[in-house]
């Protein structure tokens, strides 16, 4: 067995995990997934040195290539002609009471827009039926759902 195909092979029995660090002395985080690094901070209007995108633009992002692996697996899995597929997301706050389709009417909601651009010689129906299917992607059912974090002290 190769290096490659132990990797892969550990990346199939563990679950992913994500370790985040910052100094205290500002917003700048440097993020280790895996064999991957990436960086978070926020923007300087709040206060930070844009040396990469804030929490919520990474949150969009998930959700983002999500959305755009589960419409492509679908596309593929059908053998339809989509071509590519551009996903646009933006996050904003909103007052509860101004959300008429919202359950809750008290307090803050956080609303996600979502944009799906399909490139390609799809029907109508195949384009209704890939938005739908977008909206399954795991990543937006666990935005949906009721999520329960667990933090404690190492």
């Amino acid at each position: 067995m190769n290096s490659s195909e132990k990797i892969a092979d550990d990346e199939a029995i563990l679950p992913p995990s994500v370790t985040v660090r910052g100094s205290g002395a500002g917003f700048s985080q440097e993020i280790i997934v895996g064999s991957h690094h990436l960086k978070a901070d926020e923007p300087v209007r709040s206060g930070g040195n844009n040396t990469g995108p804030s929490p919520y633009e990474l949150l969009l992002a998930g959700l983002g290539a999500c959305t755009s692996m589960t419409v492509g697996m679908y596309a593929r899995r059908k053998n339809w002609q989509l071509e590519g597929i551009v996903v646009r997301l933006r996050h904003s706050r909103m007052h509860a009471e101004d959300c008429a389709e919202c359950e809750t009417k008290v307090g803050f909601l956080d609303r996600i827009d979502v944009e799906l651009e399909l490139t390609g010689p799809l029907t109508s129906e195949q384009r209704s039926k890939l938005l739908e299917i977008a909206e399954k992607c795991p990543v937006h059912r666990t935005l949906e759902s009721e999520i329960d974090i667990q933090s404690s002290l190492a």
